[in-house]
């Protein structure tokens, strides 16, 4: 073990202290690396590698963190430390000037009055966006207030947005609908249009194959009207009252099933047409055709008359179905297209 060496004298003079009855003279001992002995065990202090850099690193991190809270960070009643970066470290930090709010303290062209409100803002700016320090706002609740306004004027601006598109689309299918029914209702109505013309021209065509039984007349009795001049106490068919002699005619196509003397009928001519329906010439003057006769529309087959049960000359016509009941003759006539 090396021993220590004796310190060398020290030219500043004894230090004395009493003590008891014997002033003891004490002599300043200076210990230097080869006089006192290395620590060993937990005590030992090992030696830091690249110490430098660990430090200059953990420095830049808090500078920049300082410089963007909107302060530097001070040492009441120290003197100013110099603070020196490898260039490695310093080359990579980024400039005051780009750094947002601190920058503009660094700017050159900062007006007075944006000057004094950046320097009025407070050192925390938790919840503050650089929009909200541009607009003057430093108060973290003032802004975060702020921002829930605008997002909640947004939200109702959606909700009025969405019910208008809804009010548009109810209205376009409210139009689309009435419009399906005007054009629905325009082509019901050439439909029907359509169908009264077709059936105009069936009508027409059957006119031109039916006549009316006689000329000049006057209707006098119709079907079903009831009175004591009829036996059965009502009308059984349609009176046409002409002059005596005026011609009857085959109001269609058939064949003749009977001519002759019916009693209360006087003369009366039966023809029966292709479809069986009979037609009943009753009260005439005299007969042209026979039984057994084939006829055609609007040939003419007796005379008007008053013969049998009468008061005056007139032409009395019955239709009988195929099964033999009689039928009011006025809708039949006029559904062949006659006009009665």
């Amino acid at each position: 073990m090396a021993s220590n060496k004796p310190a060398p004298e020290a030219p500043a003079p004894f230090a004395t202290q009493t003590l008891g009855d014997e002033d003891r003279a004490w002599e300043e001992w200076n210990p230097t690396e080869d006089s006192v002995r290395p620590l060993r065990g937990r005590h030992r202090v090992a030696k830091q590698r690249n110490a430098l850099a660990r430090s200059s690193t953990v420095l830049g991190v808090g500078v920049i963190a300082a410089v963007g809270a909107g302060g530097m960070a001070t040492a009441q009643g120290k003197p100013p430390v110099s603070i020196s970066l490898p260039d490695s470290i310093a080359d990579n930090l980024p400039s005051a000037a780009s750094i947002p709010v601190v920058g503009a303290l660094f700017s050159g062209d900062q007006d007075d009055a944006s000057t004094t409100a950046l320097s009025a803002a407070p050192l925390t700016t938790a919840g503050i966006t650089y929009a909200d320090a541009e607009q003057g706002t430093t108060d973290a609740g003032e802004a975060l207030r702020t921002r829930i306004l605008q997002q909640a004027e947004q939200q109702q601006d959606t909700a009025d947005a969405e019910a208008k598109a809804v009010a548009e689309k109810a209205a376009a299918e409210k139009a689309a609908a009435e419009a399906k029914n005007k054009h629905d209702a325009a082509e019901a109505k050439v439909a029907a249009k359509k169908k009264a013309a077709a059936e105009a021209e069936k009508l027409a065509k059957l006119a031109a194959s039916y006549a009316i039984p006689t000329s000049s007349y006057t209707i006098t009795a119709t079907f079903g009207q009831s009175g004591s001049l009829w036996s059965s106490g009502h009308h059984t068919g349609l009176d046409f009252a002409a002059p005596a002699g005026t011609p009857v005619k085959a109001v269609h196509s058939g064949t003749v099933k009977s001519a002759g003397w019916a009693r209360a009928y006087g003369y009366r001519t039966v023809l029966e047409l292709d479809d069986g329906t009979e037609i009943w010439y009753c009260h005439q003057s005299t007969m042209g055709v026979s039984a057994g006769q084939r006829v055609t529309t609007g040939e003419t087959i007796g005379r008007v008359g008053s013969t049998g049960n009468v008061t005056a000359a007139h032409l009395h016509l019955e239709v009988h179905t195929p099964g033999g009941a009689g039928i009011d003759p006025m809708p039949w006539l006029r559904g062949k297209g006659l006009t009665i």
